[in-house]
């Protein structure tokens, strides 16, 4: 008897293990790290201090995935090959949220020069036409001179971390999480990541420096000024043609009477950044798009390839990147909004 009492309580031992272990308990019993979605954790770099936070896109929660915590080192140094031969499939360079999610990161190393921290940077690249290239880039925190002229355009979109851009004579363009950052051609200055930086960007490689200014600045834009209301909506002509749509061309045709809201906050020379809007149910036919990064904030469309037919469901946290006169279909299933970047 007294043996089976003894082997009970073993049992019962094991099982309260087993529980405190448990995924419910918020830990993952393959690798023993807690877990947290993204939203929260940007919600924690957004406001370390408990008070209110500002108003977020959807594409913050990367559709409800969740993820580990952005570690100082996350970098595998591999590509995933499931989502890069699913990406490669397709005739307009595309990719999910997760296709720029750190662990898919290949390591570029510790930074050659540096000032302050351990600053090691790793990327994936979507796509490279000669002129317009999308990718991802992370990096850990620490800061950097960057006297070289800068060789390109570059537009990011930060999805988490904050950071500091310095022009030539010293001032400063802090960032951080759901802020667009567009560094022009000829930029010098300096890099400060006080906390490891996670972006999504698109870089123009125009020939030349159109910044007339000097020195050349940095630009930052925060997601509050593009609510709807700060939008102007595109006027239609009476055949129903959108005129001069920022994003989708001079000949975009709605087949509805609907018509979409843009923000153009950057126009220089070869580069035009802005966000595009549109209600739920509308139909758009685009004749001569031009060469744009696309970044999906909110909602859902489906762009569809007039040449091959082959259509895409761009929802919060999408990029897909469209090759100069492409045509096609713009369909609005959920009301959208839409970062944009046009190399021409």
């Amino acid at each position: 008897m007294r043996f089976y009492i003894c082997l009970l309580l073993v049992i019962a031992s094991n099982m309260a293990a087993a529980t405190a272990f448990s995924p419910s308990a918020g830990h993952d019993k393959t690798t023993s790290t807690t877990t947290t979605s993204l939203s929260s954790y940007l919600d924690s770099m957004m406001n370390p201090n408990g008070g209110a936070t500002q108003p977020k896109p959807a594409s913050y929660g990367f559709s409800g995935k969740s993820y580990t915590n952005v570690p100082s080192s996350p970098f595998n140094g591999q590509a995933s090959t499931a989502v890069a031969s699913e990406e490669a499939s397709v005739s307009f360079p595309f990719a999910k949220a997760d296709y720029f999610d750190t662990s898919f990161l290949v390591s570029k190393g510790p930074r050659a020069t540096f000032d302050w921290g351990a600053p090691a940077d790793a990327t994936r690249k979507l796509c490279d036409d000669g002129l317009l290239r999308v990718g991802a880039w992370f990096c850990t925190n620490g800061g950097w001179e960057s006297p070289n002229p800068k060789a390109a355009t570059e537009v990011f979109w930060v999805l988490s971390g904050h950071g500091k851009l310095t022009d030539a004579d010293g001032v400063e363009h802090y960032f951080g999480p759901g802020d667009n950052v567009i560094i022009p051609k000829g930029h010098t200055g300096r890099w400060d990541v006080y906390e490891p930086i996670h972006k999504v960007w698109a870089v123009n490689a125009h020939a030349n420096i159109e910044e007339t200014g000097s020195p050349v600045r940095v630009q930052v834009d925060h997601y509050h000024s593009w609510n709807e209301e700060l939008l102007a909506a595109l006027p239609l002509d009476n055949d129903g043609a959108v005129v001069a749509d920022p994003l989708f061309g001079p000949f975009l045709q709605s087949s509805n009477g609907a018509a979409p809201s843009a923000k153009v906050f950057y126009n220089v020379g070869p580069t035009q950044v802005g966000v595009w809007s549109s209600p739920a149910g509308s139909t758009y036919q685009v004749q001569q798009g031009g060469r744009a990064w696309v970044y999906c904030l909110e909602g859902v469309m489906f762009i569809t390839n007039g040449q091959t037919g082959e259509a895409r469901r761009c929802e919060a946290g999408d990029t897909i990147a469209l090759p100069k006169g492409w045509y096609g279909y713009v369909d609005v299933v959920e009301g959208t909004k839409q970062l944009f970047t046009v190399a021409k």
